[in-house]
């Protein structure tokens, strides 16, 4: 994986494959997976939504399953790099900045904030035990190096998994500009280069918005903070959410969607 950039532009796409949050379920996105795997075209794309991993307890290992499904659609189908995207997710961005916690100006309350919204997870899948980071998170800057250096290190002895922190896009969107793909929201009153990190922190009322944002007539995105017991497949919606609340559900929802912002299909597997 090369980063080239914080977009992507997808050329001549015959389907695109999105993958809303799976939050790692392992069990569920394996399910996808498989499902993938059978029905999947050389001319296809595939983008993972954000939030991979965070939760649930097995991140190490959705990560893993995850990277062995890129590996196995780019080998059979000679696929090039850019035609399998990761989104950043709010859980891949709090776990990219424990990786650098100790340029932190306050890491003792960004560690709590952060296991508050599910960090610690992750950080137990690669076998970091929760108590003894809030322990070293108040034991100074060098102690903070030697931690980050350890989980940069234990990260790294899996292959593909620190690359694929470093090559996170923040949206991907068709080569008609017709359908954009983001984790959470955008702020339709900017352009996407000046949407900082509403992308996987969201924006208010962005759910509602009934008017294209700029030319795109669809977005579908991989996160929804509020509760929703339904699929929204509607092709009148701008909005196509492939995430439903609440977390205990543990399903995860993906979709085919064309490059000019159609709804092929929508599917859930629990």
């Amino acid at each position: 994986m090369e980063n080239t950039g914080n977009f992507i532009e997808l050329n001549k796409s015959e389907k695109i494959w999105a993958i809303g949050s799976i939050h790692s379920n392992l069990k569920a996105f394996n399910l996808v997976k498989k499902f993938i795997l059978d029905k999947f075209s050389i001319n296809d794309k595939l983008i993972f939504l954000g939030n991979i991993i965070g939760l649930g307890d097995s991140s190490k290992e959705t990560l893993t399953s995850v990277l062995d499904l890129r590996f196995r659609l780019m080998s059979k189908f000679k696929l090039k790099p850019e035609s399998i995207i990761f989104l950043r997710g709010a859980q891949e961005e709090m776990f990219s900045k424990l990786l650098q916690l100790q340029l932190a100006p306050n890491p003792t309350e960004i560690i709590d904030w952060m296991f508050e919204h599910g960090v610690n997870k992750t950080l137990n899948s690669y076998g970091f035990a929760s108590d003894e980071v809030k322990s070293v998170s108040s034991a100074g800057t060098i102690k903070i190096s030697r931690w980050t250096s350890n989980l940069n290190k234990t990260l790294h002895s899996y292959p593909g998994h620190t690359q694929y922190f470093l090559n996170l896009k923040h949206a991907a969107y068709s080569h008609t500009k017709k359908i954009l793909f983001v984790n959470r929201g955008v702020d339709i009153t900017r352009p996407l280069s000046a949407q900082n990190d509403c992308f996987w922190w969201g924006f208010q009322n962005f759910s509602t918005i009934q008017e294209p944002y700029k030319t795109f007539l669809r977005i579908v995105r991989g996160y929804e903070s509020q509760h929703s017991n339904e699929i929204d497949i509607s092709n009148n919606n701008v909005v196509c959410t492939l995430f439903k609340q609440p977390l205990s559900n543990k399903n995860v929802i993906f979709g085919i969607f064309g490059e000019n912002g159609e709804i092929y299909d929508l599917f859930e597997n629990n």
